[in-house]
């Protein structure tokens, strides 16, 4: 996290004291007294921008989310070579922030905000455009909605049991394991292309992913027949192929 800035308006001063109270001495350091002690103001500043505690952290996880995704984005390919690799970076990355921010991590993972979630969606969408990627290279073994929550479920798993460990029981071989079977778990070893070889399923998904948006040969009622008719084929054939 950057180190305060004394130019800052007083909304982000304070945000920025309690992420370091935070992320030093843990929930129980962020006092409204410390807090405006920390960032050179009084308490009633604290709750006249934040209104509580609550708010404050609301306000905390957000700051969160928005450095979480600057580094997400920065990293971002919008044409990957390899997709897999890909998708390795990109769950390194969730799990490095969680591994290093473990008090803001679980303060974000706990927001109910709207900010916070609006941050939280934004990620999700850089999570089901990778997702996408895979599919339509053929490399998804199972639905995309069913992807996406294992790499969650899985990264967010691997914090949870990085921290629960004792410090001097913790092995990072773990992290590679749980993101190795992650990516067995969600594509294939080779891209599957063919659908004569393979059977509908892996086609469909590949197919779904592939449609433009805004495909102009098709009306709105058409899109929503076809994606919903390669949904439920690729949920079958994932089924049967399984």
């Amino acid at each position: 996290m950057p180190l305060r800035d004394t130019t800052a308006s007083p909304r982000r001063r304070i945000v920025v004291a309690a992420v370091e109270l935070l992320e030093n001495g843990g929930p129980d350091a962020v006092s409204t007294r410390a807090v405006a002690t920390a960032a050179g103001m009084q308490p009633p500043a604290i709750y006249r921008l934040f209104g509580d505690k609550e708010g404050l952290l609301e306000a905390v996880a957000e700051y969160g989310y928005a450095q979480f995704l600057e580094n997400k984005r920065a990293q971002l390919d919008p044409a990957p070579e390899d997709p897999v690799e890909e998708l390795r970076r990109g769950w390194d990355l969730v799990v490095e922030f969680g591994v290093s921010h473990p008090e803001l991590f679980a303060v974000m993972n706990r927001a109910t905000g709207r900010a916070s979630d609006a941050a939280h969606r934004a990620g999700l969408e850089i999570l089901h455009g990778r997702v996408r990627r895979l599919a339509a290279g053929g490399w998804l073994r199972v639905d995309e909605e069913l992807a996406a929550q294992i790499i969650q479920a899985t990264g967010q798993g691997a914090v949870t049991t990085w921290h629960s460990t004792p410090a001097e029981r913790r092995n990072p071989a773990l992290l590679t394991v749980l993101r190795e079977s992650m990516v067995a778990a969600v594509t294939h070893a080779e891209p599957m292309v063919s659908a004569a070889e393979t059977g509908p399923a892996p086609a469909a998904r590949a197919l779904r992913a592939a449609l433009p948006d805004d495909a102009d040969v098709l009306s709105d009622a058409e899109q929503r027949l076809l994606r919903e008719w390669l949904t439920r084929l690729a949920a079958d054939g994932g089924a049967q192929h399984g």
